[in-house]
């Protein structure tokens, strides 16, 4: 029997990282969507020791779980797009939300 080779969140090495929202709720990405922060980024790449490093996870405590759904949805638009030259829809969101959702992007720099 063939082994499979999971994606992990486990060791340096790790291809995806754990967000935990304000209110304890956990979304696993790839790393390569997270990296659209340049805040998560840093913690991850920039000098010093994070723990988030350690663990490959990163506590977001002033951002409810609502928002940063919202802001993960972002993070898979924007990597679909990237690269694109021709125009591209409209990344939707709704009225409710657009102060928090402004505040949690502003902090985390995507």
């Amino acid at each position: 029997m063939q082994e499979l080779d999971l994606p992990t969140i486990e060791g340096p090495d790790a291809s995806y990282v754990r967000l935990v929202s304000s209110d304890n709720h956990n979304f696993l990405i790839p790393k390569d969507l997270a990296f659209a922060s340049d805040t998560i980024r840093t913690m991850f790449e920039g000098p010093g020791a994070f723990m988030e490093t350690e663990t490959n996870t990163v506590h977001l405590k002033t951002i409810p779980s609502h928002i940063l759904q919202k802001v993960c949805h972002y993070f898979a638009y924007r990597y679909q797009y990237q690269d694109l030259e021709e125009e591209f829809p409209d990344f939707e969101i709704q009225e409710e939300m657009a102060l928090d959702l402004y505040i949690a992007t502003h902090f985390l720099e995507c």
